[in-house]
């Protein structure tokens, strides 16, 4: 691996550190600050000639600064004379901007993979987007892993019995299956209406949910509303126990408050693909998982050439 050398910018130098521990290399040395009136400032003090370099950062908030040093640094390894350039963004922003659902609106993560792209990056390293098309938005090869084998693990640990996972929407299906067969679970969906990009109403359980353990699973939870008023309606049809089981914790606004508050929630286990804040540290409910092993394998097998479609297999 010393041809490898991995970046990171300031959205999530833990998770790189993490990733550079498994992989036994040296977290490269970056200048990543601002100038006094706010220009995002960047550097790589290490040497990147000829090597194979992986940039890690989550486009997390703050969106736009972690972005934009994304692509200073792409751009910084590039005129370096990076042999290649692989964006590894555990957390994809403006994902769910991904198709136009009213009138005059943008496609914001086409906009993004044409910024990433025109930047210089090579390749693009991803987890669990929130709409899969978005991989066909690039020009350059996407690498597309999931958090279902390390968020399933955790609850195998668990030993639970009479499990039914939940999909929150009709959308999630898909996820809620892999994740039904991963635990030989019953599978279940919630029928709600979309009143706001916050606020949504439960319509109806599909499902047998009645004194079993349910767990909840989606790819986003950002300000909780959605996922608390799901809670509820499981517990009001008479679930035993509620997990929730979430690749991204975004946990912006009142979200931790709505975790640590809502009395039907056993635990909230998210992944590392964005940095956990010191409040939300402090909430017994959330329980943060490492992708650092799954990331680490996948640029190493993308550095030797070899296939990293076994990351993609749901082990049983």
């Amino acid at each position: 691996m010393s041809e490898v050398c991995v970046l990171s910018g300031n959205a999530n130098k833990e998770l790189a550190e993490k990733i550079c521990s498994f992989l036994d290399i040296p977290l490269a040395d970056v200048l990543c600050g601002r100038f006094s009136e706010g220009e995002i400032r960047v550097q790589i003090l290490s040497n990147v000639r000829g090597k194979d370099v992986f940039i890690v950062q989550s486009t997390c908030s703050p969106t736009n600064d972690n972005l934009m040093e994304l692509l200073i640094l792409i751009d910084a390894a590039r005129r370096a004379s990076a042999k290649r350039v692989t964006a590894v963004i555990p957390f994809y922003g403006y994902a769910r901007q991904d198709r136009k659902d009213q009138p005059r609106v943008p496609i914001t993560a086409k906009l993004v993979a044409n910024l990433i792209t025109s930047a210089g990056a090579d390749r693009v390293l991803c987890m669990d987007l929130h709409a899969s098309q978005i991989q066909g938005f690039f020009d350059i090869p996407v690498d597309h892993l999931y958090a279902i084998n390390v968020l399933c693990e955790h609850f195998e640990k668990m030993s639970m019995k009479n499990i039914v996972v939940v999909s929150p929407d009709v959308g999630g299906i898909r996820m809620a299956r892999a994740y039904a067969k991963r635990l030989g679970a019953g599978l279940a969906i919630i029928d709600k209406r979309r009143m706001s990009p916050e606020e949504t109403e439960v319509m109806n359980i599909l499902g047998k949910v009645k004194g079993r353990n349910a767990v909840l699973v989606d790819d986003i939870v950002a300000t909780g509303g959605s996922l608390t008023e799901a809670i509820e309606a499981l517990k009001e049809a008479g679930v035993d126990k509620v997990f929730a089981a979430v690749s991204h914790g975004v946990l912006s606004g009142p979200a931790i408050d709505r975790m640590a508050e809502c009395k039907a929630l056993e635990e909230l286990v998210i992944t590392d693909s964005i940095p956990l804040s010191a409040k939300g540290r402090k909430v017994s409910k959330i329980h943060q998982l490492t992708v650092a092993p799954l990331l680490a394998e996948a640029i190493k097998r993308i550095h030797n050439e070899q296939s990293i479609s076994c990351l993609f297999e749901v082990n049983r």
